[in-house]
């Protein structure tokens, strides 16, 4: 496996916080800290190992509450320096948890259902989240940098932190993208490059400049730096919860994409039992595909472990990876907390766009449709209990994704005369 060499790699001084190694999900072999992400024993995914063993309960609750109103409330859970509010940043989290009264009606709901809406992060995604975390590796690394391949939010973000940080980026991104990312990745400045294909051979490409010294001293987020870039998922995990008053939800549904996102809210929330900040009680998972981009769906209702890929055709574009590469662990987690994993159609992913949008007055990407479309699905086929507290989540902004929508538009034109405004219909029923 070719590694970069980077100015702190193996440097006994390297200040990550908590976090202590990097272990192996399938074999738990375990490296020292360092831009790496496969495990040279058995090729499994490398992840952050923590100690915390030296926090008291209730000492760690007051410091997280006292904390800045971002993630970084977090940093004693997450691999970055204590100093980390400090640095330049983006600063994304703590975004709204909106109880959606009006979307459970129109779902069926009882119970309480909230969104999770990270449209509001710095550049109107979650990836702001994974792209600090990976952000703050970079630096202690040594790399000069930030890359990404990305299906589009991922290069935003990327960008936006590289320039508040001071960095050169260069991202590489399908070449088909809605346009709204294009224009939203490449107007900080950063070089944005576009690959002829989907993302997956995006990825390829990107592992491909690792191992070549064109690519020296590059920290490719959601590659060489991955075990920490996920880690930025969590913090959805530690927020849900600290806004639901320190109590996990009964249900969460999640979009799949590479997975990844869907296996650290999943983390997050076990280190919050672990450390006795929730109550320790059941909850589901629940995974959310579209259609034309399901291989986890796919593989979850065959009963299978093993996902077979697909090559993606759905205007869910932020969620287009065929072959996710924590598929396997996205079934795992279903299966274990009792809940499944879903696809919705494109058509659906408009229709639950607009209904959000008409509901809760949020403007979801559509991604966002995917969730909202699986959670009706969910509720529809009595997978999802109606009765229990529920969470969806919203990773980005509509205003990214308007193709999706382009049929909507003005309700009628009128002559500037109250004849003409009565006669379209548009007086109230008393007039």
């Amino acid at each position: 496996m070719a590694v970069q060499t980077v100015a702190n790699t193996g440097n006994s001084t390297l200040d990550l916080g908590p976090a202590a190694a990097l272990s192996c999900r399938e074999c738990g072999h375990r490296v020292p800290l360092g831009p790496l992400f496969a495990c040279e024993e058995c090729f499994g995914p490398l992840e952050i190992a923590y100690d915390f063993s030296a926090y008291d309960t209730e000492e760690l609750r007051k410091r997280i509450t006292a904390g800045p109103a971002n993630i970084w409330r977090y940093a004693p859970l997450l691999p970055v320096p204590a100093d980390v509010a400090e640095k330049p940043n983006l600063n994304p989290g703590w975004t709204q948890l909106v109880q959606a009264d009006n979307l459970a009606r129109e779902l069926g709901i009882t119970g309480a259902l909230f969104v999770k809406d990270d449209s509001g992060n710095p550049t109107h995604s979650f990836k702001d989240r994974v792209v600090a975390q990976a952000l703050e590796a970079a630096r202690a690394f040594g790399f000069t940098t930030l890359s990404c391949s990305s299906t589009g939010n991922l290069a935003g973000a990327v960008g936006a932190a590289a320039a508040r940080a001071g960095l050169r980026s260069c991202v590489f991104i399908p070449h088909d993208l809605e346009q709204g990312k294009v224009v939203m990745a490449a107007v900080y400045g950063g070089e944005l490059v576009g690959i002829e294909g989907n993302y997956d051979d995006v990825n390829r490409f990107c592992s491909e400049l690792i191992g070549d010294p064109a690519g020296e001293g590059w920290g490719f987020v959601n590659v060489n730096l991955r075990p920490y870039y996920a880690e930025g998922s969590k913090t959805l995990a530690y927020e849900i919860c600290e806004q639901l008053g320190w109590r996990l939800p009964d249900q969460l549904v999640v979009p799949i994409a590479s997975g990844s996102q869907l296996t650290k809210i999943d983390k997050g929330l076990k280190e919050l039992i672990a450390l006795g900040l929730v109550e320790d009680r059941p909850y589901k998972i629940f995974g959310a595909q579209a259609e034309g981009c399901s291989p986890v769906s796919a593989a979850f209702k065959a009963g299978h472990d093993v996902v077979r890929p697909q090559k993606p055709d759905t205007i869910a574009k932020s969620l287009a990876i065929g072959n996710p590469a924590d598929g396997p662990y996205v079934l795992d987690i279903a299966r274990r907390t009792g809940g499944a994993v879903e696809d919705v159609t494109d058509a659906e992913i408009v229709d639950a766009i607009r209904l959000l949008a008409r509901t809760e007055g949020i403007f979801a990407e559509t991604a966002g449709g995917v969730t909202v479309g699986v959670t009706k699905k969910l509720v529809e086929s009595g997978l999802l209990d109606p009765a229990l507290t529920t969470v969806v989540l919203n990773t980005g902004d509509g205003l990214k994704t308007l193709d999706a929508v382009a049929d909507t538009g003005l309700t009628a034109t009128i002559r500037p005369s109250l004849e003409s405004f009565r006669d379209a219909g548009l007086a109230s029923a008393s007039s």
